[in-house]
């Protein structure tokens, strides 16, 4: 099965009641966006704080913002149609973020994107910040933000400057147990490592040997000493794991593990060797919170067959994950039918020799081919079981492949 024609843009949801510092964390990620061209959706312009004086007033248009970067404002009747626009080769962004109005019901929204049929989406999951110092207050307003944060693949709690250790921790419980199985991040001004949400850009910002500064490089280049080290130590606050198997992967173990995968774990990137369960391809995971998505794609000539794997989130326990993914490897035994099983010669008796002698050679002949076809009948069952034992084992898998026709 092909991989879709065209790559694919994560569309990330970020969301939070007013004042909770949404805004101030999509800043921090247009500053620190690791090379990416990013395309922001939002509802009210007058919230982004880069290049203002270019972005007042456009609101309903799309914008530069100078680096790279795009930005329009909609209301949610005009996400598909700007996602269209956003989403054309011409634009050539690496991510979209869409800043929910304060308001808004963020699981609709998450509804919209699975259910888009722009085939160039691939959706990045749902970011709730929430404010630490005024937690409880808001949700004695707004009860809502508790269905708020049981859809959230990622909670950010933010403003911990403003609580003590003690209330941190009650936040931080209190928040994981309304959030499900959501990572959940501390946060100061919105501070998160951008890497939670989008892989670093594989090519520089410009093709041209000369370009002009980006906001992220003036951000570098006005630091004071000290201050530098922002974006180098966000990533103390999650945790990367890494896993490598040079054995093939079981598809229903591997889906059974993805499918109960524990409390905090965030985001699943990498690629999935499922050996005879198909051998002309690896299949590329996508993971973040709930949403799971396989993409096949072949394998080069000469390449190694691994399985190579990235698991992020928070308060996940690395060794814990290696065991479970090592669990999930292809048992030595899953089709294990003796190929000679029912070969046994039918004239041989318990004393290992033919009561009467004197066969002739042709009669030798007639029986060995019979043995012959006998094993060759045998071999070939053993094969198709092992084949149709491998199909039925992907079925799972392909559940989760997008389909050709979904990706003209």
């Amino acid at each position: 099965m092909p991989p879709p024609r065209t790559p694919q843009i994560p569309v990330v949801v970020l969301a939070g009641f007013l004042g909770s510092g949404k805004t101030t964390l999509l800043n921090h990620l247009l500053r620190n966006r690791a090379g990416n061209r990013i395309g922001v959706i939002v509802n009210d312009f007058g919230a982004i704080e880069i290049d203002a004086m270019t972005v007042a007033g456009q609101v309903g248009s799309t914008v530069s913002l100078g680096n790279g970067c795009l930005c329009c404002a909609v209301d949610a009747s005009e996400l598909d149609t700007f996602l269209e626009t956003l989403t054309r080769p011409s634009a050539r962004l690496d991510v979209i973020v869409i800043e929910a109005s304060g308001l808004a019901e963020p699981q609709e929204l998450v509804r919209m994107l699975l259910a888009s049929d722009n085939p160039h989406i691939l959706y990045g999951g749902l970011v709730e910040v929430v404010d630490a110092a005024e937690f409880d207050r808001t949700r004695e307003r707004h009860p809502e933000i508790e269905r708020h944060l049981a859809v959230a693949d990622l909670v950010v709690l933010n403003k911990t400057d403003r609580v003590d250790g003690a209330e941190h921790e009650r936040l931080r419980a209190d928040v994981a147990a309304l959030g499900s199985r959501a990572a959940v991040i501390s946060a100061v001004h919105g501070r998160i490592d951008p890497e939670l949400l989008f892989d670093p850009a594989v090519r520089p910002d410009a093709e041209e040997k000369a370009r002009q500064l980006t906001f992220e490089d003036l951000l570098l280049d006005t630091c004071e000493p000290g201050e530098q080290g922002h974006a180098s130590h966000l990533h103390a606050a999650y945790e990367s794991v890494a896993f490598t198997s040079d054995e093939p992967m079981d598809p229903r173990r591997f889906l059974a593990f993805l499918d109960s995968r524990p409390e905090g774990l965030y985001r699943i990137k990498g690629f999935a060797d499922f050996g005879e369960g198909d051998l002309a391809n690896k299949y590329a995971l996508h993971a973040v919170g709930r949403f799971l998505r396989f993409v096949p794609r072949p394998w080069a000539r000469g390449e190694r067959r691994l399985t190579q794997l990235v698991l992020i989130g928070s308060g996940i326990d690395a060794e814990a994950l290696h065991k479970d993914l090592a669990d999930c490897r292809v048992p030595t035994d899953s089709v294990n039918v003796p190929h000679d099983a029912g070969n046994a010669s039918p004239g041989a008796g318990p004393h290992g020799a033919h009561h009467h002698a004197g066969l002739d050679a042709a009669h030798d002949a007639g029986q060995d081919a019979a043995h012959d076809a006998s094993r060759t009948a045998s071999q070939d069952h053993v094969d198709r079981e092992r084949r149709e034992h491998h199909e039925r084992s992907m079925w799972g898998v392909l559940r989760y492949v997008q389909q050709p026709a979904d990706a003209d």
